[in-house]
């Protein structure tokens, strides 16, 4: 799926990926969303009236200029009034979604603003959500309620009654993230409940955490960079695409690492969406430094000590997939005992407290010498392999685990596998 780059890209085209991209994740349908930017002359620019989203291009993306004259082969979407009344309430908000993504429209209609303290970064990244009383769509009166809530310059999302949910955003990419990072947060708590409750940080443990960024790391300027180093970027890229595109892992929040040699190996940047990644992006990480100009993920330390004390790991993925989240945001157990694959690929996964893996780095990473995954409480899921692809394969296994989890709870009591086949399955697979 082609990147965005809101710096260099036309309107029209940022538009076309996202649009694409919220499609493709079924949070929006063939007709239902809109989203424009405000270029610098005034200008909006905003998906059309009545076009498959599935199919739109960048020639149907309308333009509304700013005296009021419409461009284009299409009617502008007929939302299009409170898209006008939120730019003109909120000069700094220069792009804004509006969509029905199942979960947010779950919180709309049960008229229940979420709170986002569930992971460090959501609310740092959603801020405080508004809530706007109903208003027939497209009408005057619907952007007179949204914009008044927009007012309120704590919101850059509010949730409107029975109808979904609009963000803004001071670029297209900030407005994606916030959307993206939203619906996350509401299927996680609509998870978490289906299993037992919410365990919500608190706002000292979310200020502590949110920019946890390695700022005592050092730098080397002598890069280098052969064949095999280079194939190891590529890799990397395609599965964090490709975990993007399974969702199981968001714009926001994403680490994957590899080892390339001895000690010495390859990490994802900081504040670089996970969706835009390129090879260039990715962090070197060689005799515990970083590459120059570049800032690694706020988990390098514990990355370079699984390596250090745990020499048959090669790759390890940092994620929140939503059902291995709304176990670590709940509490809940996360029994593999489901079925022989899960506990063969997985055996058992424990649950780490908030906040060890940043003041305990050591008694961490030791655990990896006898767990290839471990949930930690309100933040991640670590997954461990040999080969990238393989440790791509336990975060599948393990979030297609949890997913039955979750749907188990709506049906009745789990019924797990007991010790006696464990053990069979240990004798038989020779897990030791």
């Amino acid at each position: 799926m082609k990147q965005l780059d809101v710096n260099l890209m036309h309107p029209v085209e940022q538009i076309n990926v996202i649009i694409g991209r919220i499609y493709s994740r079924g949070m929006t349908t063939t007709s239902g969303g809109n989203i424009s930017i405000r270029d610098k002359n005034g200008d909006i620019w905003i998906t059309p009236s009545g076009v498959d989203k599935g199919s739109l291009t960048t020639k149907d993306i309308m333009q509304v200029k700013r005296d009021g004259t419409i461009v284009g082969l299409h009617r502008p979407s007929s939302e299009l009034p409170f898209h006008r009344a939120i730019y003109e309430s909120r000069p700094e908000i220069t792009a804004i979604i509006h969509a029905h993504p199942p979960a947010l429209v779950a919180f709309s209609i049960a008229g229940i603003v979420p709170d986002t303290k569930i992971v460090p970064q959501a609310h740092n990244i959603c801020g405080d959500i508004g809530f706007a009383p109903y208003g027939t769509p497209g009408s005057e009166d619907l952007g007179e309620k949204i914009a008044f809530e927009f007012k309120d310059i704590r919101y850059k999302a509010v949730i409107m009654e029975n109808h979904g949910v609009v963000l803004g955003g001071t670029d297209m990419m900030d407005a994606y993230q916030r959307f993206e990072t939203l619906e996350f947060c509401c299927r996680t708590i609509v998870n978490a409940k289906r299993l037992g409750q919410v365990n919500y940080l608190s706002d000292e443990q979310v200020s502590q955490y949110v920019n946890h960024l390695p700022t005592n790391i050092s730098h080397f300027m002598d890069i280098d960079h052969p064949s095999d180093e280079r194939a190891i970027r590529t890799e990397m890229v395609n599965i964090i695409r490709r975990a993007c595109d399974q969702g199981m892992m968001i714009s926001t929040y994403g680490t994957v690492s590899v080892r390339w040699r001895g000690n010495d190996f390859l990490i994802t940047p900081s504040n670089v969406a996970r969706w835009d990644i390129v090879p260039g992006d990715i962090v070197q990480i060689k005799n515990g430094m970083a590459e120059a100009g570049k800032t690694p993920s706020r988990s390098v330390a514990l990355h370079q000590r699984i390596y250090q004390l745990n020499p048959h790991i090669n790759s390890i993925i940092c994620t929140q997939s939503v059902n291995l989240m709304a176990h670590a945001v709940s509490g809940s157990k996360f029994d593999v005992r489901t079925i022989p694959e899960s506990w063969i690929f997985l055996q058992d996964v424990p649950s780490i407290p908030f906040g060890l893996i940043y003041n305990d780095v050591d008694s961490v990473a030791k655990m990896f010498n006898h767990n290839r995954v471990i949930l930690v409480e309100n933040d991640s899921v670590f997954v461990t392999g040999d080969k990238l692809l393989s440790t791509f394969d336990y975060l599948e296994v393990a979030e297609f685990s949890a997913n039955s989890l979750v749907m188990a709870s709506s049906i009745g009591s789990l019924q797990p596998m007991g010790d006696k086949e464990i053990d069979e399955l240990r004798i038989a697979f020779n897990v030791k």
